[in-house]
């Protein structure tokens, strides 16, 4: 299985670190003054880290204390440095960093969650918020809101991107229908896997893929995988998809 190549994400921060100038502007107090804020960046690709880090960086109160790729890398700076924020991509590979959150706030209660990510289905939010976060902001968003989300969660607050606040303040909204579970295993059949694959990796049988399956297509009134695909990228569940593979109709 080819792993997705993370153009999008790439895109997204340089042009986050194009536009730091024009964040500074933005209203996290930068005043020398005041202790920095301490910050782990955790997500699987180098060159996010990389323009995070400028972006963040250019900022006199913010400092990168350490980078994760993974979760068990992200623990352990969490465990080690006690991070005032750890900013976190909500998957890292092919599986959900959601189990991470509340983990780390039990390695260090001190420490404030917020999550960035591509994901704009509203059931992430409400999932992430439930473990232990306090920040929710999109990537396409980042230059202009995740500072906003780093003072709101170093100030005791939470934000959540103003465009997934609408999502959530309705519960009949189209991508809240689907549970955290329903949308781990859409997006793991829009990414090309098959039924027996995704149940090794999220630890279900292939009965068990199979029903979450047959619940999707009936909660998006979808019958075939190009609907469920279609869906997916609509919602940012991915950004890329492997369509008409191997995995395409086969249910094993």
């Amino acid at each position: 299985m080819q792993k997705l190549k993370p153009h999008a994400q790439v895109s997204t921060i340089q042009a986050m670190a194009a536009a730091a100038p024009r964040a500074a502007h933005a209203h996290v107090d930068t005043s020398d003054s005041r202790k920095p804020v301490s910050l782990v960046l955790a997500d699987d690709h180098a060159v996010v880290r990389s323009g995070l880090r400028v972006l963040l960086e250019r900022r006199g109160n913010l400092r990168v204390v350490g980078e994760a790729g993974d979760v068990p890398a992200t623990l352990e700076f969490v465990r080690e440095r006690c991070p005032d924020v750890v900013v976190l991509d909500l998957h890292m590979g092919a599986t959900t960093s959601l189990t991470a959150v509340p983990e780390i706030v039990a390695c260090s209660p001190r420490t404030r969650v917020v999550i960035l990510t591509m994901q704009t289905d509203a059931a992430f939010v409400r999932e992430t918020l439930r473990a232990g976060a306090v920040g929710y902001v999109v990537k396409e968003a980042a230059d202009t809101e995740l500072l906003s989300a780093i003072e709101a969660a170093v100030t005791g607050g939470h934000y959540v991107s103003p465009r997934l606040g609408a999502q959530l303040a309705d519960p009949d909204a189209e991508s809240g229908q689907l549970s955290s579970r329903e949308i781990e295993v859409l997006r793991l059949i829009a990414l090309g896997y098959t039924n027996k694959e995704i149940g090794e990796m999220l630890f279900l049988s292939v009965r068990t893929v199979e029903s979450h399956r047959g619940r999707i297509q009936a909660k998006l009134g979808v019958s075939t995988r190009h609907d469920l695909v279609e869906y997916a990228l609509r919602h940012g569940l991915v950004r890329e998809a492997i369509d008409g593979g191997s995995a395409a109709g086969n249910g094993h």
